[in-house]
């Protein structure tokens, strides 16, 4: 594939995307080790997570769901506020109140982060509308999974978009996996995509494991969500390689079709496109694998050195 983006941004993706898979494999090591509680990880994930939101302007607002930590990342999140917020530690984003399944950033323009699936798709109309009365320049961006398009409020939100002629970009992560079941025994459809384009709405398909499409597909909708100040719908087709919620064995997944997606891995088709291109040498990889680790490491000490909130916290922060 002839590379269209620059070697600087198809770096700066590289190391987010580096950057997350360390962070959710620790935070699933934490796990493990009774140091943090469990975790929703999107491990394999990362190039859609990176991809869209790289394509980003600095004021557009963001809306995610429990698989959340890419798009934190992504945005710019420390990960030292991120592990702290996960072990419950007061200098974490939220101060420790959300865990790993609601962290909001307001400094980072992630509105919030839901468990609840759908509920992200729910609130972006809200959001949407706020940013048309504001008139605003700034778009609504709304991370869901194909297990949350097949929620009434995937429909209920499109809908009022499309009516109310909201700047959404919906971006649905198609990794095939709902929960512990399969997208095939809940979707009689293959693709997503054709339920959005009832509405209607522009609708794009990309591979969502491939960093450099899924950035060049979000910038195109991105740009086009932004000059009509209409919704937009961006199917992204990867695949979860991890579990459902640590600690996961992944007994129901079969071994066939987890392998030919391993063989995939987003992370791995880039390195190898850089390196291929010239624009890495394996010297300039191994320094950006070893600032990456240096990095979790300082975050994981800076999490597991601060302090618990004071009991007297308890339900500050709780309403706002």
């Amino acid at each position: 594939m002839e590379s269209n983006t620059d070697n600087t941004t198809l770096l700066a993706m590289l190391e987010s995307m580096l950057r997350i898979r360390a962070y959710e494999e620790k935070a699933a090591a934490l796990q493990a080790q009774g140091q943090a509680p469990g975790t929703c990880t999107a491990v394999g994930q990362e190039a859609v997570a990176v991809g869209v939101v790289q394509a980003l302007a600095a004021d557009d607002l963001i809306l995610t769901n429990h698989r959340s930590a890419g798009h934190l990342l992504a945005r710019g999140a420390d990960t030292g506020r991120m592990l702290a917020e996960v072990m419950g530690k007061s200098t974490g984003y939220c101060k420790g109140k959300s865990g790993s399944l609601h962290i909001s950033a307001k400094e980072l323009g992630v509105v919030l982060t839901s468990t609840i699936v759908g509920a992200e798709l729910s609130l972006a109309t809200g959001v949407g509308l706020a940013l048309a009365m504001e008139r605003s320049a700034a778009i609504a961006v709304c991370f869901f999974g194909d297990g949350a398009a097949c929620e009434g409020a995937f429909h209920e939100s499109l809908n009022l978009a499309a009516l109310w002629r909201l700047p959404i970009l919906y971006v649905c992560e198609n990794n095939q996996w709902q929960a512990f079941v399969h997208r095939r025994e809940a979707m009689a459809a293959e693709s997503v995509g054709d339920w959005a384009a009832a509405h209607p709405m522009p609708c794009a398909s990309v591979d969502g494991n491939d960093a450099e499409a899924v950035y060049a597909a979000a910038a195109a909708a991105a740009a086009q969500v932004r000059s009509s100040r209409q919704p937009y719908f961006l199917e992204a087709r990867t695949y979860r390689l991890r579990g459902h919620y640590e600690p996961d064995d992944q007994h129901y997944v079969d071994a066939k079709e987890l392998a030919g997606w391993r063989g995939r891995d987003p992370i791995a088709a880039l390195q190898a496109r850089l390196l291929a291109q010239g624009v890495l040498s394996a010297e300039s990889l191994e320094r950006l694998h070893q600032r990456v680790a240096a990095d979790i490491d300082n975050g994981l000490a800076f999490a597991l050195a601060s302090p618990y909130p004071a009991a007297e916290e308890l339900a500050t922060d709780v309403y706002a």
